[in-house]
C-alpha cells in the first residue's frame, strides 16, 4: 500500500528561550495528515548565556564570525543530541528533519538573516536529510524573509468558517488572514513574548511572566501603551517584518513602573499591536481569531486581546485542538515537506517577494 506524505520532524529553537520545540508529523506539504509525537526541551542555562552573548551580531567582522561559529557549533550539537534522543524513542521512520534555530539577526533592509544551526553538520551527524534556513531565498530575492507560517495556517483553515485570522505569538507576533475565497495575507504585526520577557528578566530575574501572573496583578498604563504605539513600524503597510531589536528602545517607557504594572503594560502593548493590525490592515475583519504560539498559554495576554476585539470570537489554539507548546516546530516540519516537494513557502502577499518562492536549504546525510 502506498503511504501518502512524509514523516517530518520539525525543530524550532525559540528566541524566547522557552525551550526547543520538536514535533513529528506526517504531511504531503498540503495537509497535516497525522500528528505523531511532540515535546519541548529547555535550554541549559549556560547555553542561554552563550546565545544571548551573540544576539545581534552580523557575520561581516572576523571577531563576530569566530564567536558565531563557536556558539553555532554548541547549539548544533545540542540539536543533534535532542534529535537522536527523539528518534530513539520513536517507532516511526523519519524522512526529513526541518530546523529553524534561534534568530541571531534578521534585517530585511540589509537583505540579511541568520539563524543558529549548521544544516550540513547536523544532517551528517543524525544520518537524516535535513532542511534549514527557510527564509534565506526569500530575503535574497527582496522579500521580508518572515513570516514563514502563513502557508501552514492555510493548511489548517480548510474546513473553518472564513475569513479567519491566526495570530502566532512567539518572540514577535505575526498574523495570517485567510479570506472567504482562499486569499492569504501574512505579516509581522508587532512585539511578542520577548518584549514582556525583557521586563521580567530585568526586574524580576525571571525568564518570562509565567501564565501572565504578574500582568494579571498589575494595572495597565494606557498612556504608555499609546506612546509605545507611536513606533513607525505600525504606520507601515504590510507585507512587513519586525527586524531584530526593533522594539528594544521602547522598553525604556516602562521604567519607573512597579514590577506588576510594567508586566501588565508590556502585555497590553503586545495585545494592542495585534488588534491594531487586525483592525487596520486586513481587507475584512475575521469571524474568528485563533491565538497560537507561546502567547496562547498566557491567559492575561489572551484576555487583553479579547477585550480589544469585543465583536470577534478570540480563542486559543488549545480550544481548536491545535498544539500549544510545539506549533512552531510543526510549522518547521510542514515547511520541510514543502521544500522537498519543491512547493512555494513564501508569497507576494506574505513577505512581499516578487513571486511565490520555494525555500529551505536541503542537506543530504553523508553515508558512513
Amino acid at each position: 500500500m502506498l503511504i501518502k506524505g512524509l514523516n517530518c520532524l520539525g525543530l524550532m529553537g525559540t528566541s524566547t528561550f522557552g525551550g526547543v520545540e520538536l514535533a513529528l508529523i506526517r504531511t504531503d506539504g498540503l495537509d497535516i495528515l497525522d500528528r505523531i509525537k511532540s515535546r519541548t526541551v529547555p535550554y541549559p542555562d549556560d547555553m542561554k548565556d552563550r546565545i544571548r552573548s551573540i544576539l545581534g551580531l552580523k557575520r561581516d567582522i572576523s571577531d563576530n564570525e569566530e564567536k558565531l561559529q563557536i556558539v553555532d557549533k554548541i547549539v548544533s550539537d545540542f540539536y543533534i543530541q535532542l534529535i537522536k534522543e527523539f528518534v530513539s524513542e520513536t517507532d516511526e521512520p523519519i524522512d526529513v528533519v526541518g530546523i529553524e534555530g534561534i534568530t541571531v539577526l534578521h534585517n530585511p533592509h540589509m537583505q540579511y538573516t541568520y539563524q543558529l544551526g549548521n544544516g550540513r553538520y547536523i544532517a551528517n551527524q543524525i544520518g537524516i536529510k535535513t532542511v534549514t534556513h527557510f527564509g534565506n531565498a526569500d530575503i535574497c530575492c527582496g522579500g521580508q524573509g518572515t513570516p514563514l507560517s502563513p502557508i501552514y495556517f492555510n493548511a489548517l483553515s480548510g474546513n473553518k468558517d472564513k475569513p479567519i485570522t491566526f495570530v502566532n505569538i512567539s518572540g514577535k507576533s505575526s498574523l495570517t488572514w485567510i479570506g472567504s475565497f482562499g486569499e492569504i495575507i501574512g505579516f509581522d504585526c508587532g512585539p511578542g513574548d520577548n518584549f514582556i520577557n525583557h521586563w521580567t528578566a530585568k526586574h524580576a530575574h525571571m525568564d518570562n511572566d509565567y501564565n501572565g501572573r504578574l500582568a494579571a496583578l498589575g494595572q495597565v498604563h494606557e498612556k504608555i501603551v499609546n506612546s509605545l504605539m507611536h513606533h513607525e513600524f505600525f504606520a507601515k503597510f504590510p507585507p512587513k517584518s519586525a527586524y531584530t531589536g526593533i522594539f528594544a528602545d521602547k522598553a525604556e517607557h516602562l521604567e519607573g513602573l512597579s514590577l506588576e504594572d510594567g508586566a501588565a503594560t508590556a502585555t497590553a502593548f503586545v495585545a494592542e499591536a495585534i488588534c491594531y493590525s487586525i483592525c487596520l490592515y486586513l481587507p475584512e475583519l475575521p469571524k474568528k481569531v485563533i491565538i497560537c504560539g507561546k502567547g496562547a498559554i498566557n491567559p492575561t495576554l489572551v484576555r487583553f486581546i479579547r477585550q480589544r476585539l469585543p465583536s470577534i470570537d478570540v480563542i486559543s489554539c488549545k480550544e481548536e485542538n491545535l498544539p500549544t507548546e510545539t506549533i512552531n516546530a510543526e510549522i518547521c516540519a510542514f515547511l520541510s515537506a514543502r521544500t522537498i516537494y519543491s512547493l512555494p513557502i513564501t508569497f507576494p502577499s506574505t513577505t512581499g517577494v516578487i513571486e511565490p518562492m520555494p525555500g529551505g536549504e536541503i542537506y543530504e546525510a553523508t553515508k558512513k
